[in-house]
């Protein structure tokens, strides 16, 4: 009992230095590049670079005036709870925006600083979710534009999103506008690549007339564990059984040229696998 209780002392701990080290990159990602080159790629952050842009005010307060709002907002309106960690994301991050906003941008190239821009948010945004909070912003007023409108939450950040970015453009230029873009893209794919990883393998469904022979080749040339899915075909209403096997990234070339010896008309269905689980690959 002693030992959960440690356990879960520790990974409270380590959520917390998650928010904290991921909402300190993502202030280090707008001061260095994306502020300095007024790319406004979404979000709370957008929004403050356009006022500066508008009206001269300081990044750091505009997200402390947003943030906050949006957090009680989205406590009373959505009734949830969001937890003390998103509270301290929301605080921390406008704080360490204004700490760092003397900072020196590291490129003053618009299209660098909405890629490198982007990964530094993305990466920040990733390990804050990591820690099972958020920085508050945008999101929750997407969650709440959902409740009452019933648009999709995708839909709703979209929109939002979309707003910022063609602000942008009026207040500052067209390709300011389109660089925005670029950032906010760069920012979500690093968000996954933070969350999922880099996919290292591959899951493989196979449907094949020869399923015994195909299932030992893989056996016996890739050392990898093979297992039928009940399946029915479609068009004939007859049984069709479907392989799946994972590999690894390393291991899928091997397994195409098993399968091109073993059954050349097989239909191969081919995804990534993020992570996996269990024998012969990582444990649980």
């Amino acid at each position: 009992m002693t030992e959960l209780k440690n356990s879960s002392i520790k990974n409270t701990v380590l959520e917390y230095v998650f928010v904290l080290i991921g909402a300190a990159v993502i202030a280090l990602g707008f001061n260095l590049f994306l502020f300095p080159n007024q790319v406004a790629s979404g979000g709370v952050s957008g929004i403050s670079t356009i006022l500066n842009g508008l009206f001269g005010w300081n990044a750091g307060i505009v997200q402390y005036a947003f943030n906050i709002p949006l957090f009680i907002a989205g406590v009373v309106v959505l009734g949830k709870t969001f937890g003390l960690k998103s509270l301290v994301g929301t605080l921390t991050l406008p704080f360490f925006v204004i700490i760092t906003g003397d900072w020196d941008a590291w490129t003053l190239n618009p299209l660098l600083g909405a890629i490198f821009g982007g990964i530094f948010v993305g990466g920040g945004i990733g390990l804050v979710f990591k820690g099972n909070a958020s920085t508050g912003g945008t999101d929750l007023l997407a969650q709440i534009i959902t409740k009452f409108t019933g648009l999709t939450l995708g839909t709703s950040v979209l929109f939002i999103d979309g707003v910022i970015a063609v602000s942008a453009a009026v207040v500052f230029d067209l390709e300011k506008g389109l660089y925005a873009l670029i950032g906010l893209y760069v920012t979500t794919k690093t968000i996954d690549i933070v969350q999922l990883g880099f996919s290292q393998s591959k899951m493989v469904y196979i449907i094949t007339n020869y399923e015994n022979e195909v299932r030992d080749a893989i056996y016996k040339e890739i050392k990898r564990g093979v297992t039928k899915i009940p399946a029915i075909g479609g068009y004939t209403g007859k049984d069709r059984p479907v392989l799946m096997v994972v590999v690894y990234q390393t291991e899928f070339t091997k397994l195409k040229q098993v399968l091109k010896t073993v059954d050349p008309k097989a239909f191969v269905i081919v995804s990534d696998a993020y992570e996996v689980l269990g024998e012969g690959f990582k444990r649980v």
